[in-house]
């Protein structure tokens, strides 16, 4: 146990980031391996890449950001693409970090897919140079299908990734939630907003629960009329989608897509879990814009107004 002194690892931001981050990704994706009353340094490992990286926290962190000291481990990658990747990863946490918001979550999410086009670019400039015939490489049977083969036919044939805005991952008795929400204006849209992330992200497609409400309104220009579209999935938390469709209305959000994962912990928590299910999600709504500013309700008398 760390020494109950004031340290880093005393930090709740912190300990929470470094519980959500194992939870979802890799149980060693986030390890302190020393630390210090001012600082803690840590290894961070991004899925599927063979490099991680030193990055150290300050004791004043999230108010202050975290530093990336360089790559711990290159895993046998090409030669300079170490410095590449460690240049990628301090510039997207320049855009992530916030004083006071934990980044780390955000930080993962968008270097992973950046660090993995550019090695795997690397590995097939690689396999170009080593290759003295273009003409004689194009014969080798299933040459061009093994590079292709790394993207399926589900996610290849599908939109554009989808805008999703994330709530930061919440950690509770073991359990792990994270919402995230994206703006649709039709039933297709959502459900091939849906299908692109179970498609394309293994961690949430693998998840125990994806709990999903959605709220549409399309007005047709023809007839003047307007059509709406409520629903929801439970995906085997039951009421969960009930509760978190109640919420958009509530809310009174429009045209948006809401999917909230759970990684269960071991750990029942009762009703308590639609709570926090709701909670993820609220927080999503209100970072993707979605929530009305008070000057934008609609004025009138309240029962409390004087």
């Amino acid at each position: 146990m760390p020494p109950d002194d004031g340290t880093v690892l005393d930090n709740a931001a912190l300990a929470d980031e470094l519980e959500a981050l194992n939870s979802i990704y890799e149980s060693d994706t986030l390890t302190v391996r020393d630390h210090r009353s001012d600082v803690a340094t840590s290894i961070l490992r991004l899925p599927e890449l063979p490099f991680s990286f030193l990055v150290s926290f300050p004791r004043d962190y999230p108010d202050v950001p975290p530093v990336i000291i360089g790559t711990e481990s290159t895993g046998g990658s090409g030669k300079g693409e170490g410095e590449i990747a460690v240049n990628i990863l301090r510039d997207v946490l320049g855009r992530t970090w916030v004083p006071g918001q934990v980044c780390l979550f955000d930080l993962v999410e968008e270097t992973g897919p950046l660090l993995q086009q550019q090695h795997g670019q690397h590995i097939h400039g690689a396999t170009e140079d080593n290759t003295q015939d273009a003409s004689d490489r194009s014969a080798v049977p299933g040459h061009d299908e093994r590079h292709e083969s790394d993207l399926t036919p589900d996610a290849a044939s599908l939109m554009d990734p989808p805008p999703w805005t994330m709530s930061d991952p919440m950690v509770v008795s073991k359990s792990t939630f994270v919402a995230r929400v994206c703006r649709v204006s039709s039933l297709d849209e959502a459900q091939n907003s849906i299908s692109h992330l179970l498609s394309t992200n293994k961690k949430v497609a693998t998840a125990t629960h994806n709990i999903q409400a959605w709220r549409i309104q399309h007005a047709n220009s023809s007839s003047g009329l307007t059509s709406t579209i409520q629903d929801c999935d439970d995906d085997g938390e039951t009421a969960a989608g009930g509760r978190l469709l109640h919420l958009l209305q509530l809310m009174d959000v429009w045209n948006v897509v809401v999917v909230v994962t759970r990684w269960y912990g071991g750990v029942k928590l009762g009703p308590d879990r639609f709570r926090l299910i709701n909670s993820v999600a609220r927080e999503a709504l209100v970072k993707g814009g979605f929530v009305k500013e008070e000057g934008d309700k609609p004025k009138g008398k309240g029962k409390n107004k004087k």
